[in-house]
């Protein structure tokens, strides 16, 4: 029985260290932009979308901020795109992210 409980208790440490992480700027656009050239955003009615940078939000949980010409644009499955690359790259295991996309 205690042995689950100690295990619990990392993993509740775990979750609280991924959620108060903060990554770097230049870090995230490194990885996040190699990304969006592997998989880039779908062209909706004609229009091509194009991410210029990233970054995250000062805010308690990870929010992360898109900058790019047609936020409008952006469908849904595209986000989740974005958001399962950055838990690939940068665990963030337990923690819910926020993708805001904003115009340029």
């Amino acid at each position: 029985n205690k042995q689950r409980v100690h295990k619990a208790l990392e993993v509740i440490m775990e979750v609280y260290s991924n959620k108060r992480r903060k990554i770097p700027t230049s870090q995230l656009n490194d990885v996040m932009l190699k990304e969006i050239e592997r998989y880039p955003p779908p062209i909706q009615k004609g229009k091509m979308v194009r991410i210029k940078y990233a970054t995250q939000l000062p805010t308690h949980n990870p929010v992360f901020a898109f900058f790019c010409n047609l936020p409008q644009y952006i469908p849904d499955s595209y986000a989740r795109y974005l958001e399962n690359r950055m838990r690939e790259h940068f665990d963030f295991t337990g923690v819910p992210i926020g993708l805001a996309f904003r115009k340029k």
